[in-house]
């Protein structure tokens, strides 16, 4: 499957931004998805995820409340509403995918073999 992501930029604290994952080669759904993020300095790190049988997700307690991540079939592409920003929501977003993902490894960026291109989100006023 190959992943490509859309949708960062630059948006005021307390704003609002929707990054689109799309997919192609492959049904989208047969895989789990994951949003990840890498801040400079800083190690890659989850953000949401949505397992590829249940659909259940999954959040970092660091945006539970506020991310939103989900799946549109028709369109093969997953999404990741993001509310209520922060600048320590700063950071290049990534979008991933493995068909082969359990419970246990759904937060481990490695365990993932697919990834999108990063896309920039910048939070500041």
């Amino acid at each position: 499957v190959q992943l490509q992501a859309f949708g960062g930029g630059l948006v005021q604290p307390g704003g609002f931004l929707s990054l689109s994952c799309a997919a192609s080669g492959r049904t989208i759904s047969s895989y789990t998805t994951a949003w990840f993020r890498q801040a400079p300095g800083k190690e890659r790190e989850f953000v949401a995820g949505m397992k590829r049988s249940s659909g259940t997700t999954v959040y970092a307690d660091s945006v539970k409340g506020r991310f939103s991540i989900s799946r549109d079939n028709a369109e093969n592409t997953v999404y990741l509403q993001m509310n209520s920003l922060k600048p320590e929501d700063t950071a290049v977003y990534y979008c991933a995918a493995d068909p082969r993902i359990i419970t246990s490894t759904i937060r481990s960026h490695p365990a993932y073999d697919y990834w999108g291109q990063g896309t920039q989100v910048t939070v500041s006023s």
